[in-house]
């Protein structure tokens, strides 16, 4: 993989965690997600129009537009899950768990369900995440305090997790059917109306009710998470998602050492090392997964 592309991977993730910075450090991470999410629309749907007229205006088959509204309703619900995961826990727990979550789930469904085989080194990637996991939640330390509840926190991580896979499932099969440009503008504003609609209807309350300078802090957000986005768009079209996939996850080291050191997440030294460390096992199970298919 050329090292331009790897700069881009790179790139990609510290604008991904800078944009999750921001949803963690709102008063409303919810209604933080809708505005940028708005804000970035008006970028993004008028490229993929333009895209399409300047392409001679293609028809796009039926299926494709079906998997561009799927995707675009999965985000919406993978924002809502975030949001309450991060009113209940801390950057630097939520978010490895949340992009953890989705290589496990891939490997369950491929072994279990479709019978395939996991080779030694998938072996071991599984194995490093399940330690990652373990040592940043440390469920034992809840058995030993006598308390058996499950953190809520980590509920909605592993909940954000599986809708991670669900769209990057149906996004892998949308963009060979439709263009990526335009086909982040059709899932881009499903997920915006819905994302909206949820906050007006469930949430309760208006969709800019923060304030100006937390709607101005959101709309910078969202374009952060559109660069974030447009950066992998342009890397999968040119390298292998087997070589970009593992590298996206660099994203959790940089925000569980953000969220430990710069948010005051973790109380000692210990403590940040412990985060850090698990986050990287995470990243080395995702890394020698990928390896191994």
């Amino acid at each position: 993989m050329d090292l331009w592309v790897i700069a881009l991977v790179a790139i990609s993730a510290v604008l991904h965690v800078a944009w999750n910075v921001r949803l963690k450090t709102a008063g409303d991470p919810l209604r933080t997600a809708a505005v940028g999410l708005l804000a970035a629309s008006f970028v993004i749907i008028p490229v993929g129009i333009g895209w399409w007229w300047l392409n001679d205006r293609p028809a796009f088959p039926i299926e494709g537009w079906a998997l561009g509204l799927a995707s675009g309703l999965v985000e919406a619900a993978y924002f809502v899950l975030l949001s309450a995961a991060y009113r209940r826990g801390d950057l630097s727990v939520v978010y490895p768990i949340a992009r953890g979550t989705a290589p496990l789930v891939a490997v369950f469904i491929g072994v279990v369900i479709l019978g395939e085989r996991l080779g030694a080194v998938g072996a071991i990637g599984v194995a490093l995440l399940l330690l990652g996991y373990l040592w940043l939640q440390r469920p034992w330390t809840a058995l030993r305090r006598g308390g058996g509840g499950v953190d809520p926190a980590v509920v909605f991580a592993v909940l954000t997790g599986l809708t991670i896979a669900a769209y990057s499932a149906i996004d892998r099969v949308g963009t060979r059917i439709i263009a990526p440009i335009p086909y982040a503008a059709i899932l881009w504003a499903t997920m915006c109306i819905a994302l909206i609609a949820w906050v007006l209807i469930a949430a309760g309350g208006g969709v800019f009710s923060g304030g100006r300078e937390q709607n101005r802090r959101a709309a910078v957000g969202g374009m952060l998470t559109l660069g974030a986005y447009l950066c992998i768009l342009v890397a999968l079209s040119v390298a292998p998602l087997s070589g970009v996939a593992p590298l996206r996850e660099s994203a959790t080291v940089f925000a569980a050492a953000w969220g430990s050191v710069r948010l005051g997440e973790a109380a000692t030294r210990s403590e940040t090392v412990r985060r850090v460390g698990a986050s990287i096992l995470i990243v080395g199970g995702a890394l020698l997964l990928a390896l191994g298919d």
